[in-house]
C-alpha cells in the first residue's frame, strides 16, 4: 500500500511503467491475486457505477425522505435543451453526479469511491470522460487504477471518512481522486497527476460534514456536484503546466490535520452548520422514516430533537398517495 504520492512517482520512474501499472502491480503483491482478477473487479465495480448513473438520470422518484429526487433528470433534460452555458463535459458531470446520489438516497446499489457519500464524484468524471474523448473500458480501469492509488495514499496520511475529517475527508478525497484519474486517462504525466491531487484538495480544505437530518443528501448531493467540476478544473491545471507551490503530499496531510482538530458538530453529527439552521432542523423534523427497520433511527432522532427543544412530526401519509 502507497503512503505517499512521491512514492508512486518514484516507482514510475524507476521501472519505467506507467502510473497505473504501478498500482496495479502493488494491488496484485497486496492482494494476492492476479492482474486479471484486478480487472475483472474494476470492470464490475465500473458496470455498478454506469447502472447507478443510467438510473438517476431515468428517474425522478423521491428518496425514502423525500429531500431528494428527479433533480438529476430535470437537470440533465434542461442542459440538453441548449439552456446550459458549462458545455457539453462540464455539463454531463454535473447531472451525472447528482444521479448516483440520488440512486444512493433511494437506498439503490453505488459504488462507494470511496464512501457512499461521495459515490457521485468519480462515476460523473470517468464517464463524461469517456464520451469527450472516446475513451474504452481498459482506458477506464486504468482511470480507477490511479484513482485507487491516490486514495490509498489518502488513507495512510489522513482519511476518507466525514466522521473523522469532515467533508473535506469525504468529497476532497473522492475529486482528488478523480483528478487524478482524469489527468492520466488524459495522458498526463505522473508529475502533473500529483499538481491535480493538489490543486484539488487545496480547494476543498476545512469543508465541514454537516447533513441536514443526519442523511446522506442535504448537502451531500450538491457538494458531490462542486467536488467533481473541481476536479475537472484541477486536471485542467495540471495539464496546462500550472504548478502548485504545495506538493500533494503535504496537502494531503494538512487535510488530515484539519481534520483531526475540526469540532465534532462538524463531523457528520449533523449537530452544526446547515444540519443546525432553522430551516434545517424543520426539515429534519419533517423526516419519518417507516417500518421496523427504522426503529432505531427514529428512536435516536425523537432524542436529538428532545435535546434540541423540538417535537417530533407527525406521522406523513403515504408519499405516493
Amino acid at each position: 500500500m502507497f503512503s505517499s504520492m512521491r512514492e508512486i512517482v518514484e516507482r514510475v520512474e524507476s521501472t519505467g511503467v506507467p502510473l497505473w501499472q504501478v498500482v496495479l502491480e502493488e494491488e496484485i503483491e497486496d492482494a494476492d491475486t492476479t492482474a486479471e482478477r484486478v480487472r475483472e473487479r474494476m470492470a464490475e465495480r465500473l458496470a455498478t457505477m454506469r447502472e447507478a448513473v443510467d438510473r438517476g438520470l431515468a428517474s425522478d422518484a423521491p428518496s425514502i425522505s423525500g429531500l431528494l429526487g428527479g433533480g438529476a433528470r430535470r437537470f440533465e433534460e434542461w442542459r440538453r435543451g441548449e439552456g446550459s452555458m458549462l458545455g457539453p463535459f462540464v455539463g454531463k458531470v454535473v447531472a451525472r453526479a447528482q444521479a448516483t446520489m440520488e440512486v444512493n438516497a433511494r437506498m439503490g446499489t453505488i459504488v462507494a469511491t470511496p464512501t457512499a457519500g461521495s459515490s457521485g464524484i468519480l462515476p460523473a468524471i470517468l464517464f463524461s470522460a469517456e464520451d469527450e474523448l472516446g475513451l474504452s473500458e481498459e482506458d477506464l480501469v486504468r482511470g480507477l487504477l490511479v484513482a485507487a492509488g491516490v486514495g490509498q495514499v489518502i488513507v495512510a496520511r489522513a482519511s476518507v471518512s466525514g466522521a473523522a475529517g469532515g467533508c473535506q475527508a469525504e468529497t476532497g478525497s473522492a475529486a482528488a481522486m478523480a483528478a487524478a484519474a482524469l489527468t492520466a486517462m488524459r495522458g498526463g504525466r505522473p508529475e502533473q497527476v500529483c499538481e491535480s491531487v493538489a490543486f484539488t484538495l487545496q480547494g476543498m480544505l476545512g469543508l465541514i460534514c454537516d447533513p441536514v437530518a443526519g442523511l446522506v443528501e442535504v448537502p451531500c448531493l450538491t457538494r458531490n456536484v462542486s467536488a467533481a467540476v473541481q476536479a475537472a478544473a484541477a486536471s485542467e491545471l495540471a495539464l496546462a503546466g500550472l504548478h502548485f507551490p504545495i506538493p500533494a503530499d503535504e496537502v494531503i496531510d494538512v487535510m488530515g490535520q484539519i481534520g483531526a482538530e475540526m469540532d465534532e458538530k462538524y463531523r457528520e453529527t449533523a449537530k452544526g452548520g446547515l444540519a443546525a439552521t432553522a430551516a434545517g432542523r424543520r426539515l429534519a423534523a419533517s423526516v419519518r422514516w417507516e417500518g421496523p427497520e427504522f426503529e432505531n433511527t427514529n428512536a435516536a432522532r425523537a432524542r436529538d430533537l428532545a435535546d434540541a427543544g423540538q417535537a417530533p412530526a407527525p406521522e406523513r401519509g403515504d408519499p405516493d398517495g
